[in-house]
Protein backbone atom coordinates (compact mmCIF):
# COMPACT_ATOMS: atom_id res chain seq x y z
CA UNK A 1 0.00 0.00 0.00
CA UNK A 2 1.30 3.45 -0.80
CA UNK A 3 2.38 5.49 1.74
CA UNK A 4 2.22 9.84 1.43
CA UNK A 5 4.13 12.20 2.56
CA UNK A 6 3.21 16.27 2.45
CA UNK A 7 5.38 19.06 2.86
CA UNK A 8 4.17 22.58 3.17
CA UNK A 9 5.57 25.58 4.15
CA UNK A 10 5.11 28.33 6.91
CA UNK A 11 5.93 31.73 7.46
CA UNK A 12 7.54 32.35 4.23
CA UNK A 13 7.78 31.50 0.30
CA UNK A 14 11.06 30.14 -1.14
CA UNK A 15 12.12 28.39 2.39
CA UNK A 16 13.25 25.40 0.44
CA UNK A 17 10.33 22.99 0.18
CA UNK A 18 11.06 22.03 -3.11
CA UNK A 19 15.05 21.26 -2.36
CA UNK A 20 13.54 19.46 1.08
CA UNK A 21 10.98 17.41 -0.33
CA UNK A 22 13.63 15.94 -3.04
CA UNK A 23 15.88 15.70 -0.36
CA UNK A 24 13.28 13.32 1.70
CA UNK A 25 12.54 11.09 -1.52
CA UNK A 26 16.36 10.51 -2.24
CA UNK A 27 16.94 9.38 1.77
CA UNK A 28 13.76 7.20 1.66
CA UNK A 29 15.67 5.67 -1.72
CA UNK A 30 18.61 5.18 0.15
CA UNK A 31 16.65 2.71 2.31
CA UNK A 32 15.14 0.73 -0.28
CA UNK A 33 12.24 2.41 -1.41
CA UNK A 34 10.95 3.24 -4.40
CA UNK A 35 9.38 7.71 -4.48
CA UNK A 36 8.65 10.44 -6.96
CA UNK A 37 7.57 14.01 -5.97
CA UNK A 38 4.30 16.05 -7.09
CA UNK A 39 4.33 19.61 -6.96
CA UNK A 40 1.50 21.36 -6.28
CA UNK A 41 1.12 24.76 -6.88
CA UNK A 42 -1.62 27.49 -5.74
CA UNK A 43 -1.95 29.83 -8.85
CA UNK A 44 -4.94 30.18 -10.98
CA UNK A 45 -2.62 29.37 -14.18
CA UNK A 46 -3.08 26.30 -15.90
CA UNK A 47 0.93 25.55 -16.12
CA UNK A 48 3.62 28.34 -15.70
CA UNK A 49 4.23 28.80 -19.54
CA UNK A 50 3.13 32.41 -19.31
CA UNK A 51 4.49 33.63 -16.25
CA UNK A 52 7.09 36.29 -15.80
CA UNK A 53 10.75 34.60 -14.87
CA UNK A 54 11.24 37.41 -12.59
CA UNK A 55 8.03 37.20 -10.93
CA UNK A 56 8.26 33.33 -10.44
CA UNK A 57 11.51 32.12 -11.14
CA UNK A 58 12.34 29.48 -14.26
CA UNK A 59 9.99 27.74 -16.13
CA UNK A 60 10.69 24.15 -16.13
CA UNK A 61 9.97 21.80 -18.76
CA UNK A 62 9.29 18.03 -18.75
CA UNK A 63 9.83 15.39 -21.49
CA UNK A 64 6.54 15.35 -22.33
CA UNK A 65 6.66 19.26 -22.83
CA UNK A 66 4.79 19.79 -19.79
CA UNK A 67 5.87 23.92 -18.30
CA UNK A 68 5.95 23.80 -14.30
CA UNK A 69 8.24 25.06 -11.31
CA UNK A 70 11.07 25.15 -10.95
CA UNK A 71 11.03 22.55 -8.08
CA UNK A 72 10.42 19.77 -10.27
CA UNK A 73 13.98 20.69 -12.05
CA UNK A 74 15.13 19.91 -7.98
CA UNK A 75 13.29 16.77 -8.06
CA UNK A 76 14.94 15.35 -11.58
CA UNK A 77 18.49 16.36 -10.29
CA UNK A 78 18.29 14.73 -7.00
CA UNK A 79 16.26 11.29 -8.19
CA UNK A 80 17.83 11.74 -11.47
CA UNK A 81 14.65 10.52 -13.15
CA UNK A 82 12.29 12.26 -15.55
CA UNK A 83 8.90 13.21 -14.56
CA UNK A 84 5.82 14.14 -16.19
CA UNK A 85 2.77 16.36 -16.46
CA UNK A 86 1.67 13.48 -13.62
CA UNK A 87 3.74 14.86 -11.22
CA UNK A 88 2.81 18.24 -11.35
CA UNK A 89 -0.68 20.44 -11.05
CA UNK A 90 -2.27 23.78 -10.37
CA UNK A 91 -5.05 24.89 -8.84
CA UNK A 92 -5.78 26.35 -12.29
CA UNK A 93 -5.47 22.57 -13.67
CA UNK A 94 -7.36 20.87 -10.69
CA UNK A 95 -10.58 22.93 -11.59
CA UNK A 96 -10.44 22.62 -15.59
CA UNK A 97 -10.17 19.13 -15.28
CA UNK A 98 -12.74 19.35 -12.41
CA UNK A 99 -14.89 21.91 -14.97
CA UNK A 100 -14.01 19.35 -18.07
CA UNK A 101 -15.72 15.89 -16.08
CA UNK A 102 -18.71 18.20 -14.68
CA UNK A 103 -19.38 19.32 -18.50
CA UNK A 104 -19.38 15.77 -19.70
CA UNK A 105 -21.60 14.50 -16.55
CA UNK A 106 -18.89 12.37 -14.95
CA UNK A 107 -20.82 13.60 -11.64
CA UNK A 108 -24.48 12.19 -12.93
CA UNK A 109 -26.45 15.65 -12.33
CA UNK A 110 -25.03 16.19 -9.03
CA UNK A 111 -23.98 19.65 -7.67
CA UNK A 112 -20.33 19.87 -7.83
CA UNK A 113 -18.79 21.75 -5.04
CA UNK A 114 -15.94 23.67 -4.62
CA UNK A 115 -15.44 20.97 -1.20
CA UNK A 116 -15.61 18.03 -1.32
CA UNK A 117 -14.80 18.19 -5.03
CA UNK A 118 -11.82 20.08 -5.66
CA UNK A 119 -9.53 18.27 -2.54
CA UNK A 120 -11.07 15.16 -3.95
CA UNK A 121 -9.71 15.75 -7.49
CA UNK A 122 -6.23 16.68 -6.00
CA UNK A 123 -6.05 12.99 -4.26
CA UNK A 124 -6.98 11.33 -7.57
CA UNK A 125 -4.41 12.94 -9.05
CA UNK A 126 -1.71 12.25 -6.28
CA UNK A 127 -3.15 8.77 -6.89
CA UNK A 128 -2.71 8.39 -10.84
CA UNK A 129 0.63 10.11 -10.37
CA UNK A 130 1.34 7.15 -7.25
CA UNK A 131 0.18 4.67 -10.12
CA UNK A 132 1.97 5.70 -13.22
CA UNK A 133 5.32 6.04 -11.19
CA UNK A 134 4.70 2.69 -9.48
CA UNK A 135 6.15 4.38 -6.26
CA UNK A 136 5.85 3.46 -2.65
CA UNK A 137 5.96 6.46 -1.53
CA UNK A 138 4.99 9.96 -2.90
CA UNK A 139 6.24 12.95 -1.78
CA UNK A 140 4.12 15.58 -2.42
CA UNK A 141 5.18 19.62 -2.11
CA UNK A 142 2.38 22.48 -1.47
CA UNK A 143 3.68 25.71 -2.62
CA UNK A 144 3.36 28.58 -1.06
CA UNK A 145 2.01 28.78 3.04
CA UNK A 146 0.45 27.75 4.81
CA UNK A 147 -1.39 31.02 5.59
CA UNK A 148 -2.58 31.98 2.13
CA UNK A 149 -6.09 31.45 1.14
CA UNK A 150 -5.64 29.89 -1.74
CA UNK A 151 -3.53 26.86 0.26
CA UNK A 152 -7.01 25.92 2.17
CA UNK A 153 -8.14 23.45 -0.55
CA UNK A 154 -4.92 21.64 -0.79
CA UNK A 155 -4.89 21.45 3.28
CA UNK A 156 -8.26 19.97 3.04
CA UNK A 157 -7.33 17.56 0.66
CA UNK A 158 -4.19 16.48 3.18
CA UNK A 159 -6.94 16.40 5.83
CA UNK A 160 -9.31 14.03 3.92
CA UNK A 161 -6.53 11.68 2.68
CA UNK A 162 -4.90 11.44 6.43
CA UNK A 163 -8.92 10.94 7.89
CA UNK A 164 -9.32 8.26 5.04
CA UNK A 165 -5.36 6.41 5.59
CA UNK A 166 -4.19 7.74 9.58
CA UNK A 167 -1.10 5.39 9.09
CA UNK A 168 -0.08 6.09 5.95
CA UNK A 169 -0.25 9.84 5.43
CA UNK A 170 2.88 12.40 7.15
CA UNK A 171 2.55 16.20 7.11
CA UNK A 172 5.97 18.05 7.21
CA UNK A 173 6.05 21.46 7.51
CA UNK A 174 9.04 23.17 6.03
CA UNK A 175 8.98 26.70 8.58
CA UNK A 176 11.93 29.61 8.94
CA UNK A 177 13.14 30.59 12.01
CA UNK A 178 14.40 34.81 11.90
CA UNK A 179 17.90 35.62 13.50
CA UNK A 180 17.96 39.26 14.37
CA UNK A 181 21.43 40.00 14.36
CA UNK A 182 24.46 39.19 16.90
CA UNK A 183 23.99 37.89 20.07
CA UNK A 184 20.08 37.12 19.66
CA UNK A 185 18.50 34.08 19.36
CA UNK A 186 16.73 32.38 16.41
CA UNK A 187 13.31 32.97 16.59
CA UNK A 188 10.63 30.49 17.01
CA UNK A 189 7.09 32.62 17.37
CA UNK A 190 6.46 33.22 13.10
CA UNK A 191 6.85 28.82 13.68
CA UNK A 192 4.36 28.49 16.54
CA UNK A 193 1.92 30.78 14.71
CA UNK A 194 2.32 28.64 11.33
CA UNK A 195 1.94 25.32 13.32
CA UNK A 196 -1.38 27.11 14.79
CA UNK A 197 -2.54 28.03 11.20
CA UNK A 198 -2.34 24.42 9.99
CA UNK A 199 -4.33 23.61 13.87
CA UNK A 200 -7.25 25.51 12.55
CA UNK A 201 -7.14 23.55 9.35
CA UNK A 202 -7.44 20.29 10.84
CA UNK A 203 -4.25 19.47 10.49
CA UNK A 204 -1.32 19.03 12.71
CA UNK A 205 2.51 18.49 11.24
CA UNK A 206 4.52 15.08 11.86
CA UNK A 207 7.60 17.06 11.52
CA UNK A 208 9.15 20.27 11.09
CA UNK A 209 12.10 21.25 9.25
CA UNK A 210 13.42 24.20 11.14
CA UNK A 211 15.18 26.80 8.13
CA UNK A 212 17.85 29.26 9.79
CA UNK A 213 20.42 30.91 8.93
CA UNK A 214 22.21 28.66 12.09
CA UNK A 215 22.26 25.38 13.37
CA UNK A 216 18.87 24.72 15.65
CA UNK A 217 19.98 24.56 19.44
CA UNK A 218 18.41 22.59 22.01
CA UNK A 219 16.56 25.92 23.93
CA UNK A 220 14.75 26.13 20.33
CA UNK A 221 14.14 23.28 20.16
CA UNK A 222 12.40 22.44 23.29
CA UNK A 223 10.09 25.71 22.57
CA UNK A 224 8.55 24.50 19.13
CA UNK A 225 8.30 21.30 20.80
CA UNK A 226 6.52 22.02 23.69
CA UNK A 227 4.05 24.97 22.39
CA UNK A 228 2.94 23.16 18.96
CA UNK A 229 2.38 19.24 20.79
CA UNK A 230 5.19 17.65 19.43
CA UNK A 231 8.01 15.17 20.22
CA UNK A 232 11.44 17.07 20.17
CA UNK A 233 13.17 14.57 18.38
CA UNK A 234 10.63 15.47 15.32
CA UNK A 235 11.90 19.20 15.45
CA UNK A 236 14.41 19.06 12.68
CA UNK A 237 17.77 21.26 11.90
CA UNK A 238 17.81 22.60 8.67
CA UNK A 239 20.37 25.81 8.08
CA UNK A 240 21.15 27.39 5.29
CA UNK A 241 24.18 24.96 2.93
CA UNK A 242 25.33 26.39 0.13
CA UNK A 243 25.71 22.92 -1.47
CA UNK A 244 21.84 22.00 -1.76
CA UNK A 245 23.20 18.14 -2.81
CA UNK A 246 24.77 17.66 1.05
CA UNK A 247 21.34 18.57 2.40
CA UNK A 248 19.63 14.87 2.28
CA UNK A 249 23.07 13.86 4.39
CA UNK A 250 22.35 16.79 6.88
CA UNK A 251 19.19 15.46 7.34
CA UNK A 252 20.59 11.66 8.00
CA UNK A 253 22.61 12.71 10.71
CA UNK A 254 18.93 13.83 12.74
CA UNK A 255 17.95 10.02 11.38
CA UNK A 256 14.98 12.03 9.46
CA UNK A 257 14.93 8.88 7.30
CA UNK A 258 14.72 6.33 9.95
CA UNK A 259 11.87 8.50 11.89
CA UNK A 260 10.02 8.77 8.69
CA UNK A 261 9.51 5.26 8.12
CA UNK A 262 8.48 4.30 11.53
CA UNK A 263 5.77 6.64 11.57
CA UNK A 264 4.48 5.24 8.45
CA UNK A 265 5.30 1.63 10.01
CA UNK A 266 8.21 0.78 7.49
CA UNK A 267 11.12 -1.30 8.32
CA UNK A 268 14.33 -0.22 6.12
CA UNK A 269 14.97 -2.60 2.87
CA UNK A 270 18.40 -1.39 2.48
CA UNK A 271 20.74 -0.16 5.46
CA UNK A 272 24.34 -0.06 3.86
CA UNK A 273 23.13 1.54 0.75
CA UNK A 274 25.89 2.00 -1.91
CA UNK A 275 24.66 5.12 -3.65
CA UNK A 276 24.16 7.10 -0.23
CA UNK A 277 28.47 5.99 0.04
CA UNK A 278 29.18 7.50 -3.92
CA UNK A 279 27.09 10.65 -2.68
CA UNK A 280 28.59 11.21 0.19
CA UNK A 281 32.13 11.34 -1.40
CA UNK A 282 30.94 13.05 -4.56
CA UNK A 283 30.39 16.04 -1.75
CA UNK A 284 33.33 15.31 0.13
CA UNK A 285 35.07 15.94 -3.69
CA UNK A 286 33.28 19.24 -3.98
CA UNK A 287 33.97 20.50 -0.39
CA UNK A 288 37.89 19.67 -1.16
CA UNK A 289 38.12 21.73 -4.87
CA UNK A 290 40.48 24.23 -5.46
CA UNK A 291 40.90 25.02 -8.74
CA UNK A 292 38.38 27.66 -9.89
CA UNK A 293 36.42 28.33 -13.44
CA UNK A 294 34.68 31.82 -13.97
CA UNK A 295 31.61 32.28 -16.30
CA UNK A 296 29.71 34.71 -16.88
CA UNK A 297 25.89 34.69 -17.54
CA UNK A 298 24.51 37.44 -20.29
CA UNK A 299 21.34 37.69 -19.17
CA UNK A 300 18.31 39.40 -18.65
CA UNK A 301 15.77 38.03 -15.81
CA UNK A 302 18.09 37.81 -12.82
CA UNK A 303 17.39 41.81 -11.61
CA UNK A 304 14.77 42.89 -9.56
CA UNK A 305 15.42 46.02 -7.84
CA UNK A 306 18.34 46.49 -6.24
CA UNK A 307 18.39 42.38 -5.75
CA UNK A 308 19.85 39.80 -7.84
CA UNK A 309 17.45 36.76 -8.01
CA UNK A 310 19.24 33.91 -9.62
CA UNK A 311 15.66 31.68 -9.79
CA UNK A 312 14.93 32.65 -13.15
CA UNK A 313 18.32 31.09 -14.58
CA UNK A 314 18.47 27.91 -11.88
CA UNK A 315 19.06 24.94 -14.13
CA UNK A 316 21.57 26.60 -15.63
CA UNK A 317 23.47 27.18 -12.72
CA UNK A 318 22.81 23.36 -11.47
CA UNK A 319 24.11 22.34 -14.87
CA UNK A 320 27.65 24.66 -14.71
CA UNK A 321 28.32 23.23 -11.34
CA UNK A 322 27.66 19.56 -12.30
CA UNK A 323 30.16 20.02 -15.26
CA UNK A 324 32.21 21.68 -13.25
CA UNK A 325 32.87 19.44 -10.53
CA UNK A 326 33.00 16.63 -12.61
CA UNK A 327 36.08 17.82 -14.42
CA UNK A 328 37.62 18.94 -10.90
CA UNK A 329 36.71 22.69 -10.89
CA UNK A 330 34.95 25.18 -8.49
CA UNK A 331 32.48 27.21 -10.32
CA UNK A 332 32.21 31.07 -10.36
CA UNK A 333 29.36 32.35 -11.57
CA UNK A 334 29.04 36.23 -12.75
CA UNK A 335 25.64 37.69 -14.01
CA UNK A 336 25.88 40.01 -16.31
CA UNK A 337 23.15 42.38 -17.35
CA UNK A 338 22.83 42.68 -21.04
CA UNK A 339 21.16 46.09 -21.12
CA UNK A 340 24.46 47.57 -19.80
CA UNK A 341 26.46 46.93 -23.05
CA UNK A 342 23.73 48.65 -24.55
CA UNK A 343 24.50 51.92 -22.60
CA UNK A 344 28.63 51.27 -22.45
CA UNK A 345 30.14 49.17 -25.48
CA UNK A 346 33.56 49.96 -23.06
CA UNK A 347 32.16 47.32 -20.59
CA UNK A 348 32.30 44.11 -22.84
CA UNK A 349 36.25 44.40 -22.06
CA UNK A 350 34.98 42.69 -18.70
CA UNK A 351 34.31 39.56 -20.57
CA UNK A 352 38.06 38.77 -21.05
CA UNK A 353 37.93 38.32 -17.14
CA UNK A 354 35.73 35.02 -17.61
CA UNK A 355 36.76 31.68 -18.71
CA UNK A 356 33.49 30.98 -20.99
CA UNK A 357 30.19 33.28 -21.05
CA UNK A 358 26.32 31.25 -21.40
CA UNK A 359 23.82 33.44 -23.30
CA UNK A 360 20.45 31.46 -21.85
CA UNK A 361 17.22 31.33 -22.73
CA UNK A 362 14.39 34.26 -22.93
CA UNK A 363 11.99 36.15 -24.82
CA UNK A 364 11.26 39.60 -26.29
CA UNK A 365 13.89 42.62 -27.20
CA UNK A 366 14.70 43.88 -23.83
CA UNK A 367 18.70 43.46 -23.77
CA UNK A 368 19.06 42.01 -27.13
CA UNK A 369 21.13 44.47 -28.90
CA UNK A 370 23.61 43.98 -25.39
CA UNK A 371 23.59 39.95 -26.27
CA UNK A 372 24.39 40.39 -29.46
CA UNK A 373 27.22 42.53 -28.91
CA UNK A 374 28.38 40.08 -26.47
CA UNK A 375 28.25 37.10 -29.13
CA UNK A 376 30.27 39.39 -31.29
CA UNK A 377 33.10 39.89 -28.55
CA UNK A 378 33.25 36.73 -27.66
CA UNK A 379 33.52 35.14 -31.26
CA UNK A 380 36.02 37.91 -32.09
CA UNK A 381 38.13 37.25 -28.68
CA UNK A 382 38.34 33.56 -29.21
CA UNK A 383 36.10 33.62 -25.75
CA UNK A 384 34.01 29.86 -25.42
CA UNK A 385 30.77 30.94 -25.23
CA UNK A 386 27.32 28.70 -25.07
CA UNK A 387 23.67 29.90 -26.68
CA UNK A 388 20.90 28.37 -25.03
CA UNK A 389 17.58 28.55 -27.24
CA UNK A 390 17.35 32.22 -28.11
CA UNK A 391 21.21 32.11 -27.34
CA UNK A 392 21.07 30.15 -30.42
CA UNK A 393 19.60 32.67 -32.60
CA UNK A 394 21.16 35.42 -31.25
CA UNK A 395 24.32 33.91 -32.52
CA UNK A 396 22.74 33.25 -35.23
CA UNK A 397 21.57 37.12 -36.12
CA UNK A 398 25.21 38.38 -34.67
CA UNK A 399 27.10 35.81 -37.59
CA UNK A 400 24.68 37.06 -40.40
CA UNK A 401 24.83 40.41 -39.54
CA UNK A 402 28.54 40.65 -38.83
CA UNK A 403 30.39 37.49 -41.02
CA UNK A 404 27.64 37.42 -43.76
CA UNK A 405 26.82 40.67 -44.38
CA UNK A 406 23.17 40.69 -44.12
CA UNK A 407 23.02 43.94 -42.32
CA UNK A 408 19.81 44.54 -39.93
CA UNK A 409 19.59 40.93 -40.17
CA UNK A 410 17.02 39.68 -37.02
CA UNK A 411 14.79 37.75 -35.51
CA UNK A 412 11.45 38.66 -36.74
CA UNK A 413 10.33 38.01 -32.80
CA UNK A 414 12.20 41.55 -32.15
CA UNK A 415 12.08 43.14 -35.65
CA UNK A 416 9.05 41.53 -37.88
CA UNK A 417 10.36 44.08 -40.90
CA UNK A 418 13.88 42.83 -40.74
CA UNK A 419 15.04 42.47 -44.35
CA UNK A 420 16.73 39.83 -43.74
CA UNK A 421 14.71 37.55 -40.95
CA UNK A 422 16.98 34.75 -40.49
CA UNK A 423 15.18 33.44 -36.89
CA UNK A 424 11.33 33.16 -37.95
CA UNK A 425 8.32 31.85 -36.79
CA UNK A 426 6.79 28.49 -37.88
CA UNK A 427 3.94 28.37 -40.06
CA UNK A 428 1.44 26.46 -38.20
CA UNK A 429 2.42 28.86 -34.97
CA UNK A 430 1.40 32.38 -36.66
CA UNK A 431 -2.06 31.40 -36.79
CA UNK A 432 -2.06 30.63 -33.45
CA UNK A 433 -0.17 34.17 -32.20
CA UNK A 434 -2.99 35.74 -34.32
CA UNK A 435 -5.83 34.33 -32.15
CA UNK A 436 -3.40 35.25 -29.15
CA UNK A 437 -3.20 31.80 -27.80
CA UNK A 438 0.37 31.81 -26.42
CA UNK A 439 -0.58 28.71 -23.60
CA UNK A 440 1.22 25.67 -24.79
CA UNK A 441 1.76 26.53 -28.10
CA UNK A 442 5.55 26.05 -28.64
CA UNK A 443 7.89 23.25 -29.53
CA UNK A 444 8.02 22.26 -26.45
CA UNK A 445 9.56 18.75 -24.67
CA UNK A 446 11.21 16.20 -25.61
CA UNK A 447 12.39 16.17 -29.27
CA UNK A 448 15.25 13.74 -31.66
CA UNK A 449 18.54 15.34 -32.54
CA UNK A 450 20.45 13.94 -35.15
CA UNK A 451 24.00 14.70 -34.83
CA UNK A 452 26.75 15.31 -37.45
CA UNK A 453 30.31 13.70 -36.51
CA UNK A 454 33.69 15.15 -36.60
CA UNK A 455 31.90 18.55 -34.57
CA UNK A 456 32.02 19.36 -31.15
CA UNK A 457 28.76 18.24 -30.40
CA UNK A 458 29.26 14.55 -31.43
CA UNK A 459 32.41 15.28 -29.45
CA UNK A 460 30.43 15.54 -26.33
CA UNK A 461 27.79 13.22 -27.00
CA UNK A 462 29.87 10.35 -28.57
CA UNK A 463 26.58 9.13 -30.59
CA UNK A 464 24.25 10.22 -33.47
CA UNK A 465 21.02 10.17 -31.93
CA UNK A 466 19.68 11.93 -28.55
CA UNK A 467 16.39 13.13 -27.32
CA UNK A 468 16.03 16.98 -25.89
CA UNK A 469 13.67 18.91 -24.15
CA UNK A 470 12.65 22.35 -26.47
CA UNK A 471 10.93 25.66 -24.81
CA UNK A 472 10.32 28.12 -28.21
CA UNK A 473 8.04 28.83 -30.93
CA UNK A 474 11.32 30.73 -33.58
CA UNK A 475 13.28 28.72 -35.52
CA UNK A 476 16.75 29.43 -38.05
CA UNK A 477 14.78 30.63 -41.15
CA UNK A 478 15.62 27.70 -43.75
CA UNK A 479 15.82 30.29 -46.76
CA UNK A 480 19.49 31.77 -44.74
CA UNK A 481 20.68 27.98 -44.54
CA UNK A 482 22.89 28.01 -46.85
CA UNK A 483 24.76 31.39 -46.72
CA UNK A 484 25.26 30.66 -42.85
CA UNK A 485 27.01 27.63 -44.12
CA UNK A 486 28.96 28.87 -46.46
CA UNK A 487 30.23 31.23 -44.10
CA UNK A 488 31.53 28.83 -41.58
CA UNK A 489 28.30 27.82 -39.31
CA UNK A 490 28.07 24.25 -38.89
CA UNK A 491 24.88 22.64 -38.24
CA UNK A 492 26.10 19.38 -35.99
CA UNK A 493 22.90 18.99 -35.08
CA UNK A 494 19.41 18.51 -37.37
CA UNK A 495 16.11 17.65 -36.39
CA UNK A 496 14.70 14.27 -37.54
CA UNK A 497 13.35 15.05 -40.58
CA UNK A 498 16.39 17.11 -41.36
CA UNK A 499 14.47 20.61 -42.03
CA UNK A 500 15.02 22.40 -38.73
CA UNK A 501 18.68 23.26 -37.28
CA UNK A 502 18.80 21.81 -33.59
CA UNK A 503 22.60 23.00 -32.93
CA UNK A 504 25.11 25.34 -34.51
CA UNK A 505 28.93 25.86 -33.91
CA UNK A 506 31.85 26.97 -35.48
CA UNK A 507 35.07 24.74 -36.66
CA UNK A 508 37.34 24.92 -33.49
CA UNK A 509 40.08 25.83 -36.20
CA UNK A 510 38.10 28.82 -36.18
CA UNK A 511 36.88 29.03 -32.34
CA UNK A 512 38.01 27.62 -29.48
CA UNK A 513 34.22 26.66 -28.38
CA UNK A 514 31.40 28.59 -29.94
CA UNK A 515 28.26 26.22 -29.96
CA UNK A 516 24.68 27.17 -29.55
CA UNK A 517 21.73 24.40 -29.19
CA UNK A 518 17.63 25.27 -29.69
CA UNK A 519 16.94 23.29 -27.19
CA UNK A 520 17.79 23.66 -23.56
CA UNK A 521 20.59 20.98 -22.42
CA UNK A 522 20.50 22.14 -18.97
CA UNK A 523 17.18 20.27 -18.29
CA UNK A 524 18.62 17.14 -18.31
CA UNK A 525 21.79 18.37 -16.28
CA UNK A 526 21.55 15.73 -13.40
CA UNK A 527 24.18 15.74 -9.94
CA UNK A 528 27.03 12.62 -10.37
CA UNK A 529 25.36 13.24 -14.62
CA UNK A 530 26.49 16.57 -15.91
CA UNK A 531 24.80 16.94 -19.30
CA UNK A 532 27.64 16.37 -22.16
CA UNK A 533 27.26 19.55 -23.29
CA UNK A 534 28.38 21.55 -21.02
CA UNK A 535 30.85 19.31 -19.93
CA UNK A 536 32.29 19.86 -23.27
CA UNK A 537 31.92 24.06 -22.64
CA UNK A 538 33.76 23.67 -19.28
CA UNK A 539 36.43 21.73 -20.86
CA UNK A 540 37.28 24.17 -23.26
CA UNK A 541 37.01 27.36 -20.55
CA UNK A 542 39.44 25.68 -18.68
CA UNK A 543 41.67 25.47 -20.97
Amino acid sequence: MAKYIFVCGGVMSGVGKGVAAASIAKILSWYGYRTTCIKIDPYVNVDAGTMNPIEHGEVFVLKDGTECDQDMGHYERFLNTELTKANYMTTGSVYLSLIQKERSLYFDGKCVEVVPHVPLEVIEKINQAQKLTKSDIVITEIGGTVGEYQNLLFLEAVRILKLQKPKDVLLILVSYLPYQGEDMELKTKPTQYAIRTLNSAGLQPDFVLARAIKPLDEPRREKIAFNCNMNKEDIISAPDEKLIYKIPLNFEKEKLGLKILKKLNLKPKKKNNLEKKIWNKEINKIQNLNKEVKIGIVGKYFKSGNFVLADAYISVIEAVKHASWSLGFKPLIYWINSEEYEKNKDKLEELKNFNGVIIPGGFGSRGVEGKILAIEYCRENKIPIFGLCYGLQLMIVEFARNVCGLKGAHTTEVNPKTKYPVIDILEEQKKLLKEKLYGGTMRLGNWECQIKKGTIAYKAYKKEKVFERHRHRYEVNPTFYKILQKNGIIFSGISKNGLLVEIIELSQKIHPFFLGTQFHPEFKSRFMHPHPLFVEFIKMSVK
